[in-house]
């Protein structure tokens, strides 16, 4: 049972009390667990959404051609979460996902297929992140230019 803990919380990156609670729940299965906590998750970020988010970052992608690049404002609440991996990470993809796919406002970005996983939305992989943190995020604006 360790194991299966530790395990998931590499995945995950969910306190370890949620991760008993999703096991004991899924009768031991890692992958229904994983579900439960995806959806526990999801439903922690939507209670979230009403938050400030004050602090942020400036990120930018230039697709290796030089002809096409991306600069997005990432918004969260603390500078602290702000500085994660995670949310490097999350700003780098969305830049390289306006890059690619010249969405024409937030709210068509949010809804457009990830580019690196079809099937998962950029909304669902800012909730992702945002579970992971605990934090509100934002994406306040972005620019798409091409030569």
């Amino acid at each position: 049972m360790i194991d299966k803990i530790k395990k998931l919380r590499d995945e995950t990156a969910a306190p370890i009390h949620d991760i008993k609670r999703a096991l004991e729940e899924a009768g031991g299965d890692e992958t229904k667990a994983k579900e439960i906590l995806k959806k526990s998750g999801f439903a922690q970020a939507d209670k979230k959404a009403a938050r400030e988010t004050k602090a942020g970052r400036v990120f930018s992608y230039i697709h290796h051609s030089g002809t096409v690049g991306a600069q997005v404002i990432v918004l969260c609440e603390t500078d602290f979460v702000a500085r994660t991996d995670e949310f490097q990470n999350l700003g780098r993809e969305i830049a390289m996902q306006v890059a690619s796919m010249n969405p024409e406002s937030v709210e068509e970005l949010l809804s457009q297929d990830y580019i690196r996983e079809s099937g998962k939305t950029i909304e669902t992989l800012i909730k992702e992140v945002i579970a992971k943190t605990g934090e509100n995020m934002q994406i306040r604006e972005f620019k798409r230019l091409e030569v």
